[in-house]
Formats: C-alpha cells, structure tokens, sequence
C-alpha cells in the first residue's frame, strides 16, 4: 500500500513539473523541487535547477503538435525521477521527504490555482486566441466590438 501512495505522490510531483513550467509559479515551484531533490546538497541542487529549466525550455519551445506528446513524456521521466529518489532512501528518510513532498506541492498547487474576478478569465493551464482574416479574437470583451470601418467623424467636430 505504501509503493502505492508513493506511486502516486511520484506521479503528482511530475504533473506539478510540467503543468508549473512557464506559469507565474514555476520559480517557487522550481527552486524547491531542486532543493527536495538536493537534499542539502548544494552541488545535487544546481544540477536539479538545470535539469528543471532544460525541461521547462523543452515546454516552452515544443511545437502545438508535439506538445501533448512531449508533456506526458516530462511527467513520466520526472515521476521516474522521484520514485527513484524515494526508493534510494531508508524506511525513515523516505517517510520523511514524502511528507516533505506533499507539503512543497500543496504549498504551489495553491499558489497556482487559477481565480478571476466578476467578468474576468481564469485559465489554470494553456490558453491560446486566434484571429484571422480581420475577425476579432478574446477572452473576455466587455461592451461591444466591431469590424469595419470607422465611422467618418462630423465636421463639426474638427
């Protein structure tokens, strides 16, 4: 039951990677997954934040084809990542950066949360809005919008 739960605290550690990169929370997020990793080890913990920006710039970089793919492949590869490093440690260490894992997440899944006030967008992961061919693409519009021309000004306006 234990392989379990750490099973799938592994697994939410490498959604939390990939669904933080590129967001408002990724540094936090970051700096202390590398720090977790690191384990009080400085030199473990830079090798962590390289590791870490490789993976967000792989993100970033990846075509909206590819994108989904490449995701998945992240998450897997940074949940191997921390079932390895749980199952390196004694019964007692384990237990111990479990729960130190369990509050580094729910301490950025709550900075992450995505809110919007009355008449505003929330989006928690990618959002992207297109125009084309003189149409008129938003999140949100409030009051009206038109295409076309403008209308021509009266003269006595100046």
């Amino acid at each position: 039951m234990l392989e379990q739960a750490w099973a799938a605290l592994a697994a939410a550690g490498g959604a939390a990677v990939v669904q933080a990169a590129g967001t408002d929370v990724w540094t936090g997020l970051r700096d202390a997954v590398a720090r977790w990793f690191g384990r009080g080890d400085k030199e473990r913990e830079r090798a962590e934040l390289e590791r870490l920006d490789r993976t967000a710039g792989e993100l970033q970089s990846a075509e909206a084809a590819q994108s989904e793919r490449l995701r998945i492949r992240q998450e897997a590869a940074w949940q191997a990542r921390i079932e390895a490093l749980l199952e390196s440690l004694d019964d007692q260490q384990r237990a111990r950066a479990a729960e130190e894992l369990r509050a580094l997440l729910a301490q950025h899944a709550q900075q992450g949360a995505a809110s919007a006030g009355p008449g505003g967008l929330a989006v928690g992961g990618n959002m992207d809005i297109r125009a084309e061919d003189g149409s008129i693409a938003a999140g949100v519009i409030h009051g009206g919008a038109h295409i076309g021309r403008p209308p021509t000004p009266d003269p006595s306006q100046g």
